[in-house]
């Protein structure tokens, strides 16, 4: 092959298009320390404003994931607690960390969701091991914490929640209105239903959980938390092929959500196919947005072209060099 044969440059101009992709995606993993690096949100229950916004996360973003120690996330009430050293701390739109989640650790599709709070086991007994029912009627048996003889499965007879003013009780209740906790609006008028009340603000009820863990939420699902009604009233809660998912233990949590590059994911999400969640909650200006940044892409280079050429041809060497072509042609 010649050094002009087409076959040849394309062959070159694939492996630099790749070799480029391969070094973006090797910065990213540098960056975040997890592979894949980035993940596509697909549903809209983050977002802030249904026309979409950059800041908050959106149907149609790229999220960067971030591996980071479990231990070091900050949830809402954490950053909301005045007296607690992460107060203050936002990210996407509200305070706390958003975090990526595998439902029950059984793998699907992650769940992107805020980081409410915190349930940390507080008075513990070892199980009786040989008994049928190793931990007493009060106490939860939480099966993969470990004992005080050293072994996996622990009775918990009372919880705290960093950041609120619930410490070592029995069970959870606390009321995100500023008493117990900061305010979370849920944005929600409040009403009656069967046997229970519906507050405009976050309440966890009377919650005694099955392990230690966070409680999680989207920010756009009105305070209907992940871990379903037994926490508060009127909760679907997020399904897992084992049931309802529970609090999210620190080895269930796949990142933490870093960075947004907007729109791109959209292009995913169009190409997903039949099984696909699909664009249906992709706000109409990320379609717009991504377009224009389509065009820009496919435009751009062409534009700097013409502006190179326009430039080169007004310099003054190359009139010259026209000027003296002419010249020798009309001698």
């Amino acid at each position: 092959m010649s050094d002009h044969d087409p076959l040849r440059t394309l062959l070159l101009e694939l492996a630099l298009a790749v070799g480029m992709i391969a070094c973006l995606v090797g910065a990213m993993f540098i960056h975040t320390g997890s592979m894949p690096p980035l993940v596509v949100v697909e549903s809209k229950s983050m977002i802030h404003d249904e026309a979409g916004e950059i800041g908050s996360i959106d149907a149609g973003d790229l999220i960067l994931v971030h591996d980071q120690p479990a231990d070091t996330i900050v949830t809402f009430a954490e950053a909301t607690d005045a007296n607690h050293p992460s107060y203050g701390y936002e990210q996407h739109g509200m305070e706390g960390d958003v975090i990526i989640y595998s439902k029950n650790g059984e793998g699907g599709t992650p769940i992107i969701h805020r980081a409410i709070m915190r349930v940390v086991a507080e008075e513990t007994v070892a199980p009786d091991r040989t008994a049928t029912s190793p931990c007493p009627s009060e106490a939860t048996y939480d099966q993969l914490r470990m004992a005080e003889d050293g072994l996996p499965g622990d009775c918990i007879l009372t919880w705290s929640v960093p950041g609120t003013s619930v410490m070592d009780v029995a069970n959870i209740t606390v009321h995100f209105d500023g008493s117990d906790s900061a305010y979370y609006d849920c944005k929600r008028p409040a009403h009656s239903g069967d046997n229970y009340v519906v507050e405009p603000y976050l309440v966890v009820w009377q919650w005694k959980p099955k392990h230690e863990g966070m409680l999680t939420l989207g920010d756009n699902n009105k305070c209907s938390v992940d871990q379903g009604a037994q926490v508060t009233n009127g909760s679907a809660g997020v399904h897992s092929p084992s049931g309802i998912v529970g609090p999210i233990r620190d080895d269930w949590v796949l990142g933490v959500a870093g960075g947004e590059i907007p729109w791109l994911g959209t292009v995913k999400l169009m190409l997903g196919g039949p099984q696909s969640y699909g664009t249906q909650d992709v706000p109409s200006s990320s379609f717009f947005a991504l377009f224009a940044v389509l065009g820009g892409v496919i435009l751009a280079p062409q534009a700097v072209e013409s502006v190179v050429r326009w430039w080169l041809n007004r310099a003054p060497e190359l009139v010259a060099i026209s000027k003296l072509a002419t010249d020798q042609e009309a001698s």
